[in-house]
This record gives structure tokens, sequence and C-alpha cells, in this order.
């Protein structure tokens, strides 16, 4: 056999990844059958990604209502534990993230490291908040009379999440990270422009102790999906930091329907270290008055 013949032989097609949503710890394709083209910053095609639909958003946020009381009712300590497995997960698929990143973005291999670091890191600082937030933000309260009364920190439910457009990856786990933290589940709706990051960590979010439903990730044309979740009666609240202007002010107006809680979307240099901000956004306050009683005639209580 010659050279040249050997030579065919061993020529092989590279295997193409198919992109899929990650819903109720599942991974389905668009309901639709839709795809749309995604290409890296210079228009090389990349990938098709599942274009979702209405019908895929109301499946995520069922997704998302049925795993909301185990996650909810979780320990602050495990969902900590689980938020770092995360990060342990994506240290393994380092390499990936950053070719993906760097396509996504237009940057550098280093750059693209830089913010993969990044993000493992933001994984690892919000699972260390999960058991602290509440002393943060909770305490007994002063008042007139012989009553303890206690408030403490409580997760508002479901949560639609726009995910940031230009930073597909950091900001995402920006604003992703702090939801579930705190026990809220979350339908995440990814960067239109560059989706492919957000669809690979679902992939990371199945095998890193994260119960199905938990987190939900859709796909696909951000103001067609936004739209259905921001009326949805059973979502609690809406992230804005993928919307534009024009998109915001007409999600808010449909999320006044059922009084979510909203954040409206604001510069943010996602590379900083954050604050507590996001970890309280989505939190409900619940106060409870207990009577102290009171010990023999001197009337001196507990």
């Amino acid at each position: 056999m010659s050279e040249k013949s050997e030579k065919t032989e061993l020529q092989r097609l590279s295997v193409f990844k198919t992109y899929k949503l990650y819903v109720g710890g599942k991974f389905p394709r668009s309901e639709s059958g839709r795809v749309y083209e995604v290409a890296d910053s210079k228009g090389k095609w990349l990938a098709n990604a599942p274009q979702s639909s209405r019908k895929d958003a109301r499946d995520a946020v069922v997704a998302a209502r049925k795993a909301f009381g185990g996650w909810s009712g979780a320990t602050a300590y495990n969902r900590g534990q689980i938020l770092y497995r995360v990060a342990e997960m994506l240290e393994g698929r380092r390499e990936q993230f950053v070719r993906e990143v760097a396509d996504a973005e237009g940057l550098s291999r280093s750059k693209a490291a830089a913010v993969v670091d990044a993000a493992v890191d933001r994984w690892v600082w919000y699972a260390g908040w999960t058991d602290k937030i509440t002393q943060v933000i909770g305490g007994a309260n002063p008042v007139a009379g012989p009553f303890f009364n206690l408030s403490s920190p409580e997760p508002t439910g479901v949560v639609a999440v726009l995910a940031p457009q230009e930073s597909s990856f950091l900001g995402l786990v920006s604003v992703l990270a702090p939801v579930i933290a705190t026990g809220n589940t979350a339908v995440v709706v990814a960067s239109e422009r560059a989706p492919l990051p957000a669809l690979s960590l679902g992939e990371v979010l199945a095998t890193s102790d994260v119960p199905g439903g938990v987190v939900n990730v859709l796909s696909g044309r951000t103001a067609e999906l936004a739209a259905p979740l921001a009326a949805h009666q059973d979502v609690n609240a809406i992230d804005l930091a993928g919307a534009d202007e024009v998109l915001a002010k007409e999600l808010e107006i449909a999320a006044a329907d059922n009084l979510k809680r909203v954040l409206r979307p604001q510069p943010v240099d996602y590379a900083q270290t954050p604050g507590i901000e996001r970890l309280t956004a989505f939190l409900e306050t619940k106060t409870v008055w207990h009577p102290t009683g009171s010990l023999g005639a001197s009337g001196s209580s507990y």
C-alpha cells in the first residue's frame, strides 16, 4: 500500500457537537424543532443552537416549580456543597470552556482562560455564602413589648434570568449562582448571540449533584422567550440583565401583573468581586413574633 493511500485511510470526519437545551435535568431539543446558526466574533459558523419556543419556556417553568420544594428545603450547607461541586466539574472541563468563551467573545486564549477561571471562582464564592447570608440580613429585632421578634430570609421561588448578552459565561454565572445559592430555582435565557457556553454549563450542572429542574437553560431569541416568562403567573421574579432598555420596560409592565420582583438591568463589571445585592434581590423576609412570657409575680421575662 502506498504512503498516499495510507494517509487517505487515516482521514476522518470530526464529530460535531449537538447542543441541546437543559430542562428538568434532561437535554431536549426545542419542541418547535427550530435551530439558529451561532457564529464566532469573525462570523465563522460554530454550531446550530436550539431556538426555544414559548412552549419550551412554559415547560422550563413547570420543571423549576417542581424542583423548588426540595431545593429550598435543603440545608444551606448542602446547597453550598453542591455549588462547590459545580466549580469542581468546571475546573475539569476548563479547556472546553476556554475554547468556547474565546470563540463566543472574540478573546485571546489567555484572556478567555482568565474569564473561565473567574467564573469557577465565582461559583466557589457564592458556595461560601449559602450558610452565611441568613446571619448577615436576618436576626432579632428590638420591639416594645414582651415578644421575641425574629426575621429570616426565604427564597422567592421561580426566577427567570435573562443572561447578559456580551459576557456569555462569567456574566451568566454571576447572575445565576446567587439565585440558586439562596434556594430559588431558575429558568435561564442564554445570551442570544453566544449561547454555547451556557448550553455547555447545563452539561456540567447535570453531573454536579444539582437536582433536575433547579436550573433550566434555554437558548433562542431573548425577546421571544422573555415575554412569556415575564407574564407567566407561576414565575415569582425576573432578572433583566440581558434585556435592552426597550425590552426591559415592556417586561416590567408584564411582570407587574402578578407583582413579580424585578431586577432592572444596570451596568456591571462582572470581573469585579460582587457584593451581596444579587443574593438579597430574590429573598423574602419572614418575621415571627413569639411571646416571651413571664416568671412569677415579679414579671421578669424569659
